[in-house]
């Protein structure tokens, strides 16, 4: 196992490295990395409805009658993601539902025969889904990595379900044309095991309980290398890898988006609406991560254009990958001002 502090010092990162407080346009006085971090461990009780393809498996806090918040987790990760922003949030009086993604904790293909897809479109109307089985019309929709992607097609292409949008790394929408084109190395360095998982060798690690443990954990500690989480923490989240479908998910998710594997044909009017890069003109709010290896360089000018509607950027100093769960006040700042924008 990789030691915290000296994988820290390897990149230059001290233990008091990471900065307080937010920077750039509507930042909140106060809202800094680590207040309130770690103060939950666990959801009250995961619940199942079926939805689509799907019987998803969320989480959900706060009053039956709020307004509505949906947070989506990312990629290797879980709802623990949001284990302390859920709380603040509900004691705001927000409905907050967090939803196991497709291959992701107590989320199951209600089918053996239906192909484990996981390309964006199938993804985004999972979420679609699961609002109409919620009877949920609309609702702010908040999200990292894979989350925020999801988050970012459905307000582009179902903006009357999105009453706001909070997308850490901005506009997120794959490009499959554009990933064809080779990254700066250091750029490509950080995706390795986008790479990994286009081979036999990363889609039998996947489904090898060790490998896929000791995979996750080094992600963690490379795109987070600022924050102080414990075993614990990883091992709650860790427990939602053990889903029957989650090998079959993610190695799908990524070969997709490298053109290595095929979708299916029900989602290619959704995908060539997507492959425009449409935009997005719900209240939005941007943030991005400086210690996330994965932030594209530029405050959020590489993709401002893609935002049309009322917008502010946010970017948190000394934050790595995993907002929600690393600056829960900051992100939970972002939910609700972006409501009202």
């Amino acid at each position: 196992m990789i030691n915290r502090r000296s994988f820290g010092k390897a990149l230059g990162v001290g233990a008091g490295a990471a900065a307080v407080g937010l920077a750039g346009a509507g930042s909140a006085a106060g809202a800094h990395r680590g207040t309130r971090a770690g103060a939950h461990t666990t959801f009250p009780r995961i619940q199942q409805v079926k939805a689509g393809v799907l019987d998803v498996g969320y989480a959900e806090l706060g009053p039956a009658h709020g307004s509505v918040v949906i947070c989506l987790h990312g990629w290797p990760y879980d709802i623990h993601s949001y284990v302390d922003v859920a709380p603040l949030l509900a004691e705001r009086g927000y409905r907050v539902i967090v939803p196991y993604l497709r291959g992701h904790g107590t989320t199951r293909f209600l089918s053996g025969r239906t192909f484990r897809n996981a390309q964006q479109s199938a993804i985004a109307m999972d979420v679609i889904a699961l609002m109409d089985a919620l009877k949920i019309h609309r609702a702010v929709l908040a999200g990292f990595d894979w989350g925020s992607r999801t988050a970012d097609i459905v307000a582009a292409l179902r903006p009357e379900r999105c009453t706001a949008l909070v997308s850490v790394g901005g506009y997120l929408v794959t490009d499959r044309e554009a990933n064809l084109k080779p990254l700066a190395p250091k750029a490509e360095l950080a995706w390795w095991y986008q790479y990994y998982f286009a081979t036999e060798r990363g889609r039998l690690a996947m489904e090898d309980k060790k490998l896929r443990h000791d995979l996750t954990r080094l992600v963690w500690d490379t795109v987070s290398p600022t924050w102080d989480f414990d075993d614990a923490t990883f091992e709650r989240t860790a427990a939602a890898f053990d889903n029957p479908d989650y090998a079959a998910v993610v190695v799908h998710n990524y070969r997709w988006r490298l053109s290595l594997a095929d979708g299916e044909r029900r989602y290619d009017g959704l995908e060539k609406l997507l492959a425009a890069r449409p935009t997005i003109g719900v209240p939005t709010i941007t943030l991005d991560a400086e210690r996330d290896p994965f932030t594209a360089p530029g405050g959020g000018t590489s993709y401002r254009d893609r935002f049309t509607g009322p917008y502010e950027h946010r970017t948190l100093p000394g934050i790595g990958h995993n907002v929600p769960q690393e600056a829960p006040e900051a992100f939970v700042q972002a939910v609700v001002d972006a409501g009202h924008l």
